[in-house]
């Protein structure tokens, strides 16, 4: 097992080194927001070709990652082509100085590859097993994650969509799953990674990668994504109106009044 996850250490620390390396020459950090999704794929390739055949689940599982992974990528890397640096990176890199370089590296690139690593550990493991035959686990795994898949994919659609009218300029996004909660596309990702830990389930072990959906769901909530988000919209009425009868993260109906 340890061959496995040195092996997916050593790719993803190999990865993000180069993601670096390009960041520095564009002067972006920003655009490790697109390598993220790419590097569980190379996880996922990584553990799955380190093995002498395949089975079902390895084959789902990677499957999943891959579909999921290049949908991010993609999706990241048309929203922000010709933006430049994304606000959050550009503060580190004016509050930082002439310490950008070392904790650039540090604590974005490599903080990101230990929480890749963390988040990437259901596929380590499922890659690494060699129970054979999908069993309902697997099932209930692959239907929460398409769930999850689906609230990421169609919020970030409805949201590029809503910015590309004129009239929306300024606005806040409220219809569509937008509605039931403001925050679609993360209520996703945790989702799909929840279903990837079912899958996980289903072999020797699997249990230890509860890690993954509990690191990525505090993530979302307390750390990148829904506080650093919100904090963009302190003070504006719209959002003050909206935020008390949506549901922040969990869909739910929108309250009264």
């Amino acid at each position: 097992m340890l061959s496995y996850f040195a092996a997916a250490a050593l790719a993803v620390f190999a990865y993000m080194t180069a993601v670096f390396l390009i960041a520095l020459l564009l002067k972006d950090n920003s655009i490790v927001d697109i390598a993220w999704g790419l590097g569980f794929i190379l996880v996922a390739l990584t553990t799955l070709f380190l093995r002498p055949g395949f089975e079902a689940r390895h084959v789902l599982i990677t499957g999943l990652v891959v579909v999921w992974g290049l949908r991010l990528a993609s999706h990241i890397f048309l929203r922000n082509r010709g933006r430049g640096e994304d606000f959050r990176y550009a503060k580190w890199r004016r509050d930082w100085g002439r310490w950008i370089v070392p904790r650039s590296f540090l604590q974005i690139f490599m903080l990101q590859g230990v929480f890749m690593l963390i988040i990437a550990s259901p596929i380590v493991l499922v890659n690494r097993s060699s129970e054979e035959g999908l069993i309902v686990l697997d099932g209930l795994g692959a239907f929460l994650w398409l769930t999850g898949f689906l609230f990421e994919a169609v919020g970030d659609h409805q949201l590029k969509r809503f910015k590309q009218k004129p009239e929306s300029k300024g606005k806040i996004m409220t219809s569509g799953l937008w509605k039931y909660t403001r925050h679609p596309n993360y209520f996703g990702e945790a989702a799909l990674w929840w279903g990837i830990f079912l899958i996980a389930l289903s072999v020797r072990g699997g249990w230890a990668a509860v890690v993954s959906p509990l690191t990525i769901s505090f993530l979302l909530l307390k750390v990148s994504g829904v506080r650093m988000l919100e904090k963009k919209y302190v003070g504006n009425e719209e959002f003050g109106v909206y935020a008390r009868r949506t549901s922040a993260f969990f869909p739910w109906f929108p309250k009264k009044g």
